[in-house]
């Protein structure tokens, strides 16, 4: 049973450190001592440098690039922590990969979400913290706990501050439609829909065709849970510019930037994407468009609840109460929403 009783221990992999880092500062504890590394062959080791025996651990491992190396180093933690007698054992995942992959799409495809999700509970995970899943429905591919946390309260509280004069939240595709209602909900303005449509093959190129709403006169905010090789949202920000938006902007939980991003970035007219530390940039993709928030505080709020048995909900109530009141704040100083 989690509570209080059982010793809080917090152990990262390689996939991103440093925020393992600053959680573990937030819980008020020291991160865990461990080996983890590959031996010339490839193979993956892991060594737990401390006791566990009737602790409860956290495991801070997003499943980011290099996504296969990520995930095996994550499924050896855990099992080592189990084999070392751990009382629980939370797997937390800032990033899940492989979440677009979780329908039967085409015929003789896999769902590889789902194929995670049971690696991750036959390693022996009793527990999983993430942050918003590409799809909802993942949660029902574990038959252990999982807490789906959402970083877009802080992401629009970056925007509230920005006091930007006409903003428009835009959906880069009809999928992510609620996702983007909810962000326009949190900053009081009006919902843009942009519809794609996936080209033939799975080598991940669309093609924007519509925009349903207005924008006119307006600063677009762009809206996604990720972002890969940036076609996507540089298509969409051509489009509201060729609707009438004076400006763009664009922001995103999980700023993958693999292939040619951060070009088609540099060479986009979006002014700047803002983003969280879920997944690590590194040095050679910092830019200047890119603003960095971080999910420290977040996970490590929500560790020390389900630690000490509390409740995880409860952290989105007050944020939904500060994201009212920061915007009867600025509707009463005359800024326009």
């Amino acid at each position: 049973m989690y509570g209080a009783n059982n010793e809080l221990v917090i152990f990262s992999g390689n996939a991103n450190p440093r925020l393992a880092a600053d959680i573990a500062a937030y819980c008020g504890v020291p991160l865990g001592k461990a080996d983890v590394f590959s031996f010339s062959n490839e193979n993956i080791f892991v060594k737990l440098n401390e006791s566990v025996r009737s602790t409860d651990v956290y495991i801070i491992q997003p499943t980011s690039s290099p996504v296969n190396r990520s995930i095996m180093e994550l499924l050896i933690m855990i099992d080592a922590a189990k084999r070392a007698s751990a009382s629980q054992i939370t797997a937390v995942l800032p990033y899940y990969a492989y979440g677009r992959t979780d329908k039967k799409d085409q015929p003789r495809v896999p769902i590889t979400a789902r194929l995670i999700a049971d690696m991750i509970t036959v390693a022996g995970a009793n527990r999983v913290l993430t942050v918003d899943l590409h799809a909802g429905q993942i949660q029902g591919f574990f038959n252990i706990p999982l807490d789906e946390l959402t970083a877009v309260y802080l992401l629009a509280q970056h925007f509230r501050q920005k006091a930007l004069p006409n903003p428009v939240v835009v959906s880069t595709d009809i999928g992510n439609a609620k996702r983007a209602r909810n962000f326009a909900e949190l900053l009081g303005v009006p919902l843009a829909i942009i519809e794609k449509r996936r080209l033939g093959g799975n080598d991940g190129h669309s093609q924007a065709l519509n925009l349903i709403g207005s924008v006119r006169d307006a600063q677009a905010i762009l809206v996604d849970d990720e972002v890969d090789t940036a076609g996507t949202m540089v298509q969409a920000a051509a489009q509201v510019m060729e609707q009438g938006a004076n400006a763009v902007y664009a922001c995103c939980v999980h700023p993958i930037l693999s292939g040619p991003a951060l070009e088609r970035l540099q060479a986009s007219p979006i002014r700047e994407l803002v983003c969280t530390d879920s997944v690590p940039i590194p040095p050679e993709k910092a830019d200047p468009k890119i603003s960095v928030l971080s999910i420290a505080p977040l996970l490590g709020e929500a560790i020390l609840r389900v630690h000490r048995g509390g409740s995880v909900g409860e952290m989105f109530d007050h944020e939904r109460q500060q994201a009212q009141l920061e915007l009867a704040v600025l509707r009463g100083a005359g800024t326009v929403f």
